[in-house]
């Protein structure tokens, strides 16, 4: 059976659903976070919340489960009890995705020396004006 993930792109109309309506949601979440010109950090957070509504909308509310510890250094949610990850990048090149928020330059580095992946990973890829992307990374293809 192949993964829940993948089906999202498998379904030409619910493709089509999310060519057309991502940029216009991700675009009111830049806006809702934004304080004087400048988009703030909190718009990452604002995103993910819409793309566990697509979760939610494709594969029903009992099988996304977004009540994981804030304490988890990736998981985002379960979806059908699977961790998923959720990377939201601004930019057109794919230069680095943040692993973990924190201020410490330490903690950062210690963060990314010993990072392997534990949970497959949903990537969306946000270049205004230009053709981004929604991308599946499973973790199996991973490691």
């Amino acid at each position: 059976m192949p993964n829940p993930l993948e089906l999202i792109f498998d379904e030409k109309n619910l493709v089509q659903k999310i060519q057309r309506r991502l940029p216009y949601l991700f675009q009111l979440a830049e806006i809702e976070s934004s304080r004087a010109g400048k988009t703030g950090m909190e718009a990452g957070s604002v995103r993910e919340k819409i793309i566990v509504a697509l979760l939610i909308y494709k594969f029903g509310e009992e099988n996304v489960d977004t009540n994981l510890p804030i304490t988890n250094p990736e998981a985002d949610l379960e979806l059908f009890n699977n961790p998923i990850s959720i990377k939201t990048i601004t930019r057109e090149s794919f230069s680095g995705i943040k692993l973990i928020w924190t201020v410490d330059a330490q903690k950062a580095a210690e963060f990314q020396l010993n990072y392997k992946p534990t949970c497959d990973l949903l990537l969306v890829q946000i270049n205004w004006g230009k053709m981004g992307g929604l991308f599946y990374f499973p973790l199996e293809n991973r490691l």
